[in-house]
């Protein structure tokens, strides 16, 4: 299954969610059929496109009467496996991480932060939104038997390296990683970087 998920460009499942977004919101609007052209109209992407990428998971519509939104929400969220709750652990509990713990669009899209660390002992013991916060020093403990499987780091660039390190041998599967570092890890382990500095850097360079 793993081999199978991997023949799938990554391009391809980055635009997954995208799709499942836009379906929601028309759903909302009381949109029950949808064609790929009307898709490709609000996301700018070609109709083309959406075809071939769904094609990759089995037939969805029918030529001339379009995809039933609800049945596609559903199959897009199986393929995602957002058919369930996934429980996630929050290492760096500063500025970012507290604005982490009080966002609500986790819970609402299958995510749930259930703990969170930090190396500052002003912080440790500390309850955050229903959370106490953990000494990073105790992550081994509680994590390495638990069914967390994604964390999500708000480190310093300094020690992200290492912790990633730590969260990869005990058994950490996905990280989300917000320090400015760019983390070497197994291929195994999914990584997704998200440093808003970059992309203001990237967006600069079209601006006079």
């Amino acid at each position: 299954m793993a081999n199978q998920k991997n023949e799938i460009p990554e391009i391809v499942i980055s635009r997954l969610p995208i799709y499942l977004q836009k379906l929601n919101q028309v759903l909302k609007e009381g949109k029950t059929l949808i064609s790929s052209q009307e898709l490709a109209d609000h996301l700018g992407v070609t109709a083309t496109q959406i075809r071939k990428d769904l094609s990759n998971f089995g037939g969805f519509g029918k030529q001339g009467s379009g995809y039933n939104v609800v049945k596609l929400l559903e199959s897009l969220r199986d393929i995602l496996n957002l058919n369930r709750i996934w429980k996630a652990a929050l290492f760096g509990v500063g500025n970012l991480g507290q604005a982490l713990l009080s966002y609500k669009g986790f819970s609402s899209k299958g995510f749930e932060i259930v703990a969170a660390f930090d190396n500052d002992p002003q912080l440790v013991g500390k309850e955050i939104k229903g959370i106490t916060v953990q000494s990073v020093d105790d992550m081994e403990k509680g994590m390495c038997a638990s069914e967390v499987k994604i964390a999500i780091i708000t480190v310093p660039a300094g020690q992200a390296q290492a912790l990633a390190n730590r969260l990869v041998d005990c058994g950490f599967k996905a990280i989300l990683n917000y320090a400015p570092v760019t983390l070497v890890l197994p291929e195994e382990v999914k990584v997704s970087n998200i440093d808003p500095v970059l992309v203001l850097q990237k967006m600069a360079y079209y601006l006079d």
